[in-house]
């Protein structure tokens, strides 16, 4: 018996009696509860954001899998559907709603392609099994959820396998070119769709919000193109590229089709290789590949988050691995989740409920880490001081490289206090960003006093030809600050021999102009020469931005 298979024939004069559509139910319930190769452990199946399943349901342990599945079945091993009886109910629509891959198969509504590539591509997957189980068995996680969503906006459920093409499932997933998670968004096109990226968060990876941006894009492309493969071409290669492609054929008179088309061979691939895939999932038994069952109902349910909360204590409120955790939230770029900015966190049907549980009779405080805005430029080390923590510490949680100075503005992670314990805000959960510049070289310390009408920092740093953030962070100030009239000020300038030979001279006359004034004000302080002179200063580095 082969479970893997497409399921019962259909046709609109096939109907089964009570007992044939019991004895087909059972049989696909057993089909449905065998025991999956590996990891991970195949659990209630996948979705988010859904009502609380029947206990019934979600509650069986992993043993009592086969009479969980069969008493699945029950309501629909009759002609009739329970909650509409005087509706005949097809025997295919029974077994799919307790079979996930054959409600995906039941969706499938791009045309087919067939060409030399579409084999190329089968030929690779059939060929490497162990991966396409792999692969399959993590898109357990999400399948549901993603076809909910698809068939929500009556799209065709192709569409859920393009992750399988796109990342094999993987939310963490980072290609060379920068695209991020299982549906490789891009960080321009990612913002395009509201997907935030900042020091805390990076919501390409998140499995509900990047879901969501993929079928607004994917709508959006097929309402551009009328053709679902034109908008499988353009997801991939862009939507402006593909339009001239299409302008160009029919400039031409050739057809504007997909394989008509000239594109470069990454998309020429894309669509053959989601059809492999869709031709795999819809026979899997031609291809010698066993795909894992999966249920049709969530794996998954979205807990709220009101506070937040350390990474490792949700973990351990949950009684999931960190690895599970991660699968599952893999937006966290931090060690602590931020209410403000992360809402909800997701979590298996029975860890959500014992997370609940054990939030619940949690006294200990939740987090452990916060968020602290530097006010200027500053050294890590002054940094470290000031927020209580060791140099090396704040480095490696905040990934600052050797030789760095952190710039004004910087959003860091740093050991909540007990003066310090507010949650962070949404303006800083939304806008984290980390700004980096690089620390001058040893130099010479030239001080001077600002003149009567005081002196902007930015006034400065164009006079002694370095940045504002430079000349900020050496005398303790916003980038944006004024001096007072007569404050001192400091400026840093590079030791060399042609720095030094320049610094000398600009220097010279401020000498000159001292002894003259000795006379009249032995403790009248020197002032710089105007930019005639301190322009010859030799000019440093100036920031950059990691």
């Amino acid at each position: 018996m082969n479970c893997a298979g497409p399921g019962l024939p259909s046709g609109p004069g096939r109907r089964l009696g009570a007992l044939g559509m019991l004895l087909s139910a059972l049989l696909a319930a057993g089909c449905a509860t065998q025991a999956p190769p590996a990891s991970p452990p195949t659990p209630p199946a996948v979705a988010v954001e859904t009502p609380k399943p029947a206990p019934t349901r979600a509650a069986a342990p992993p043993v009592a899998a086969a009479s969980a599945a069969q008493a699945d079945v029950q309501p629909y091993a009759f002609a009739t559907d329970p909650l509409r009886p005087s509706v005949v109910v097809d025997p295919d629509d029974a077994v799919a709603r307790v079979d996930l891959w054959i409600r995906v198969r039941k969706g499938f509504a791009i045309p087919d392609l067939q060409n030399t590539l579409v084999v190329k591509w089968e030929q690779w997957y059939s060929s490497r099994p162990d991966y396409v189980q792999r692969m399959t068995e993590r898109g357990g996680r999400y399948l549901y959820y993603v076809v909910e969503e698809i068939q929500k906006r009556g799209m065709p459920t192709e569409l859920a396998l393009l992750p399988f093409v796109e990342s094999a499932f993987n939310p963490q997933a980072m290609s060379v070119a920068r695209a991020s998670g299982m549906w490789q968004f891009m960080p321009a096109t990612g913002k395009d769709f509201d997907l935030k990226q900042n020091l805390f968060r990076d919501d390409r990876r998140d499995v509900l919000a990047s879901t969501r941006a993929a079928l607004d894009y994917l709508q959006m492309l097929y309402g551009q193109f009328n053709d679902w493969q034109l908008a499988l071409a353009a997801y991939n290669w862009g939507q402006g590229n593909v339009q001239r492609a299409v302008d160009r054929n029919l400039k031409a008179g050739l057809p504007a089709t997909y394989e008509a088309l000239r594109m470069p061979e990454e998309t020429r691939n894309y669509v053959p290789k989601l059809q492999a895939v869709k031709n795999i999932i819809l026979q899997p038994q031609d291809y010698a590949i066993a795909l894992p069952p999966l249920q049709n109902h969530p794996y998954f349910l979205s807990v709220p988050i009101t506070n937040d909360i350390d990474v490792a204590v949700a973990v351990r409120l949950a009684g999931v691995t960190h690895d599970e955790f991660q699968l599952l939230n893999p937006q966290m770029n931090k060690p602590v989740i931020l209410a403000a900015g992360t809402p909800q966190v997701l979590l298996p049907y029975d860890n959500a409920t014992l997370f609940v549980k054990n939030l619940r009779a949690h006294r200990a405080p939740l987090a452990t880490w916060t968020a602290w805005v530097a006010p200027a430029t500053l050294k890590p080390s002054d940094v470290a001081r000031q927020v209580g923590m060791s140099e090396e510490d704040l480095r490696s949680v905040n990934r600052i490289p050797p030789r760095m100075l952190v710039k004004a503005g910087s959003t860091l992670l740093v050991p909540r206090s007990s003066h310090k314990s507010d949650d962070v805000s949404g303006r800083v959960a939304d806008s984290a960003m980390m700004l980096l510049a690089p620390e001058p070289p040893p130099g010479r310390r030239i001080a001077f006093k600002a003149g009567k009408r005081g002196d902007t920092v930015t006034a400065v740093a164009k006079r002694y030809r370095v940045s504002a953030e430079q000349v900020a962070s050496w005398n303790g100030v916003s980038p944006q600050a004024r001096f007072q009239p007569g404050q001192t000020i400091i400026v840093m300038q590079p030791v060399s021999a042609k720095s030094s030979t320049r610094a000398a001279k600009a220097a010279a006359p401020t000498k000159r102009a001292e002894a003259k004034a000795k006379p009249a004000s032995r403790t009248a302080a020197a002032k710089p020469t105007p930019a005639s002179s301190s322009s010859r200063v030799a000019a440093s580095k100036g920031d950059s931005k990691l």
